[in-house]
């Protein structure tokens, strides 16, 4: 198992080679007193989390703006225990952002419901890659980003421009892969739209929309990946 890619630094990507193992990932196999016992605190504190499936890294590498690697299919009590052990742990985690542009070149991010794990943060909308994310054997990285914007925004980007190529941003958090989606309308009308869907939801995984405007519009709540995100957009020479 190896991880063997830059850090801290983005990263052009022209494709992402990650497969699906259909094997268990050492980590949950090796592990399953703990993630049971975590699970159970896990959910006293957040009782609406589900137990369904994510996957996880046990290889990663970039090559040539190429990023290949290789996961497994876990539970998500694995990846509850996993984010409080990662610490030499031999996974690691990649997801996936959207990066949501509206017409007036604002962000259009968003802020988690309180009964999530990442209650309160504030990054675009994603979520962990899941086995329904993968043709072939290996991830669509698109399609998990239009189905996450859809479930949690109501927004269709299936037809939106996309940026040229993805870009990759690894740190000991994690690696989120990220893509310009661009929309023709303004930031303040997609912000009344994805209101408007979080309202009429019966249980809305977000609290709603947060229009970045600018290198410097900052939120409270922003998760940690998410400002040098911002800085690239809205930076003069960024590819």
């Amino acid at each position: 198992m190896s991880f063997d890619l830059p850090r801290n630094v983005i990263l052009p990507v022209d494709a992402v080679d990650v497969r699906l193992d259909s094997g268990p990932h050492p980590f949950e196999r090796d592990n399953q007193a703990a993630i049971a016992e975590n699970w159970q605190r896990e959910m006293s504190a957040k009782p609406a989390l589900y137990d369904g499936t994510v996957v996880l890294l046990s290889e990663l590498s970039y090559r040539d703006s190429r990023l290949t690697g290789r996961c497994h299919a876990v539970k998500y009590s694995s990846f509850m225990l996993w984010r409080r052990q990662r610490q030499g742990s031999g996974a690691e985690h990649a997801y996936a952002h959207a990066m949501l542009v509206a017409g007036d070149n604002a962000l259009v991010a968003i802020r988690m419901g309180a009964h999530t794990v990442n209650a309160g943060g504030v990054y675009f909308a994603a979520g962990s890659f899941e086995p329904t994310d993968f043709r072939d054997g290996f991830v669509d990285v698109d399609f998990n980003m239009i189905r996450e914007v859809r479930e949690e925004t109501g927004l269709d980007l299936s037809t939106a421009e996309r940026g040229q190529r993805y870009h990759a941003l690894s740190t000991a958090s994690g690696t989120v892969i990220f893509r310009r989606y661009q929309v023709p309308e303004p930031a303040d009308e997609i912000e009344r739209r994805i209101s408007a869907f979080v309202a009429a939801e019966a249980e809305p995984e977000i609290e709603g929309p947060v229009i970045i405007r600018h290198a410097a519009d900052l939120p409270g709540g922003l998760m940690g990946h998410m400002k040098p995100l911002i800085e690239w957009h809205f930076s003069d020479d960024q590819p």
